[in-house]
Formats: structure tokens, C-alpha cells, sequence
């Protein structure tokens, strides 16, 4: 007789749904405040159906860096982010997979061992109130609020999304091969 599994899965929404499935890996990403254009949000509701088309509608503008903040750029403020990544596995709040920090936006892969939220919530505090401090902009916000997130159902997804979070400089034209970005888990 086979035995079925039953698979857990936690759950909340806020703009965009997050689940959050046991012993999955979760690929998230993350933007600057005001990091796409005025109007932007509009036209990706029309793709909310659709959120992996959201995610690459967003990703290509991101990747151009065409508007808003790209305060990432700075190596004390992407040093700060990169920190807070790290910390975050250190603590045990997750097992870090990969990670780039782009300009404007970041990109992990981690194997989440406390909510999801909760960890986003703390990588993301602790980089924007140094990154504030450091801009002069204590009391504003940093970071946008949502977060993408898509959990990974096979080992071939995990190794896609590894090289695409790794790959993703080059594709932005930032370096020529992923080894050569300093924010970047590729990076020797």
C-alpha cells in the first residue's frame, strides 16, 4: 500500500500570494523603493494571473537600471546587504543557496527554516536602517515592501535558478562572467 505525503504549506498575501511550502527551497527577490517607473505597477496587475511574466516584465526594467535609486552601486551599501544575507543564514534562519545583489534589486535562493516573512522582514530592516543611516535618509523607506517569491519544485528549477541568479550581471552587462561581481555568491 502506498503511503501519501502530505505537504505543508504556510501562506499570507499582501499584494502578491506567498507560499510557503516545507523543506522547499524559495527563490526571492527584492527591489529598492521606487526602483521601477511611476505607472509600472498598473501595468503588471494586467499580468497577475500570470506572476512569472510579472516577475520578468519587472526583472528586465530592474536589469536596465533605467530609473529610480541604484544606491546597490555602493560598495559600502552593497556590503551592508550582502552582510544581512549572510547574518540571516548564520542565525540559522535559513540555509543560504545563492544570492546577487544588483544595483537595485537582490536576488537569493535560500532553504527557509523559520516564515518567510519573518526572515525578509529581517534581512531587509537591518540593510535599509545601515543603508539610511548611511545616505542621510533615516525615516524613509529603502527597500520596497513586497517581495517576489517562488519556491522551487525540482532539482533541474534549482539549478536553473541558480545560474540565473549568478548570471545575472552579465546579463545586465555589469561584468563579463558572473565570478568577476564582488555581490554575488559566484564571486571568488
Amino acid at each position: 500500500m502506498l503511503k501519501s505525503r502530505i505537504m505543508t504549506l504556510s501562506f499570507y498575501k499582501r499584494n502578491l500570494p506567498h507560499w510557503q511550502p516545507e523543506c522547499c527551497s524559495i527563490f526571492v527577490t527584492w527591489r529598492l523603493y521606487d526602483s521601477l517607473p511611476k505607472g509600472f505597477s498598473e501595468h503588471l496587475r494586467k499580468w497577475s494571473d500570470e506572476p512569472g511574466k510579472q516577475f520578468l516584465n519587472a526583472e528586465r526594467l530592474l536589469d536596465a537600471a533605467s530609473s529610480g535609486p541604484r544606491w546597490l552601486n555602493d560598495p559600502e551599501i552593497a556590503c551592508t546587504t550582502r552582510r544581512a544575507i549572510e547574518r540571516g543564514a548564520e542565525l540559522g534562519h535559513y540555509d543560504l543557496r545563492a544570492y546577487v545583489i544588483m544595483p537595485n534589486h537582490v536576488h537569493v535562493l535560500l532553504d527557509p527554516l523559520t516564515p518567510l516573512d519573518k526572515l525578509t522582514k529581517g534581512i531587509k530592516g537591518v540593510s535599509a536602517r545601515n543603508a539610511n543611516t548611511k545616505l542621510g535618509r533615516v525615516g524613509n523607506p529603502f527597500w520596497q515592501d513586497e517581495s517576489f517569491d517562488h519556491w522551487i519544485r525540482s532539482p533541474g528549477e534549482f539549478a536553473s535558478v541558480q545560474t540565473y541568479i549568478e548570471s545575472n550581471p552579465v546579463k545586465a552587462r555589469l561584468c563579463a562572467n558572473p565570478q568577476d561581481w564582488h555581490w554575488s555568491s559566484a564571486h571568488k
